[in-house]
């Protein structure tokens, strides 16, 4: 089976927790998923057609037909790419997937804070850093 990339992660490298999961899914990925840094020097969210505060304020990903998608959907397409679908496979169920989505809205909104960044320049939607 030929690789090919399914899924680029646009991920925020300065954070702690979006480190870790990342390193987790590049140990798994077989050439299925790309993964961008939107921390890096550089980096230009207007590629994407978007602003570095929408960036932040949730994990985004861009499919293999340049379409963005954001939030859980972003978790569910990179697990499937890895073979661990299964794991988010209940967050795609009718009933949970309205749960599943707010919270990780909750999560994105206080991930800042969550992760011992508020104070520097962050403000819980956006990181003065990263525009």
């Amino acid at each position: 089976m030929e690789d090919r990339i399914e899924i680029s992660v646009l991920f925020d490298g300065d954070c702690p927790l979006c480190v870790r999961e990342v390193r987790m899914l590049r140990r798994l990925d077989r050439g299925r998923i790309g993964f961008e840094d939107i921390a890096a020097p550089g980096f230009e969210a207007s590629r994407y057609g978007l602003d570095s505060a929408t960036l932040m304020a949730r994990i985004h990903g861009v499919l293999g037909d340049s379409r963005v998608i954001e939030g859980m959907e972003v978790f569910r397409r990179a697990y499937a790419a890895v073979g661990l679908g299964w794991l988010l496979a209940p967050s795609r169920w009718p009933l949970l997937r309205p749960l599943c989505d707010a919270a990780y809205r909750s999560f994105a909104r206080n991930r800042l804070r969550l992760t011992g960044r508020a104070g520097d320049g962050c403000d819980g939607e956006r990181c003065a850093t990263a525009m």
